[in-house]
């Protein structure tokens, strides 16, 4: 006697068709509504750039100000640059963990549709 192949289950691995159909799918959406990678690079690029240089510069003549009109031991254009710089890098993160995140549920969510195809 032969055996009989075992029967497929409803939710068994997708065929080779199934796959490529949702790979198809997903390129296709991907292009219809998508910022050229390069162009959205640059922008997270100048986000990230300017998010750190402006309470940085903002710090920095903070302290030239009163450097100038309470002048005193310590340098107060050191500490606010210092503190500015700071702030921005801290601002600069932020804005990086919101887009990874914001890309991770994206393609958390884009598995989930492949999956239901």
């Amino acid at each position: 006697m032969r055996e009989q192949p075992p029967a497929a289950d409803a939710k068994s691995e997708p065929t080779l068709a199934e796959q490529v159909g949702a790979k198809a799918t997903r390129k296709l959406k991907a292009r219809s509504h998508a910022i050229s990678p390069v162009w959205f690079g640059l922008g997270m690029m100048g986000l990230v750039g300017w998010s750190v240089v402006v309470p940085t510069l903002l710090g920095a003549a903070l302290g030239m100000w009163l450097d100038k009109h309470y002048p005193g031991a310590h340098s107060w254009t050191l500490a606010l640059l210092v503190a500015g710089l700071v702030l921005g890098c801290v601002n600069a993160w932020h804005w990086i963990d919101k887009e990874d995140k914001a890309m991770g549920e994206e393609q958390k969510k884009q598995e989930e549709e492949d999956n239901e195809q």
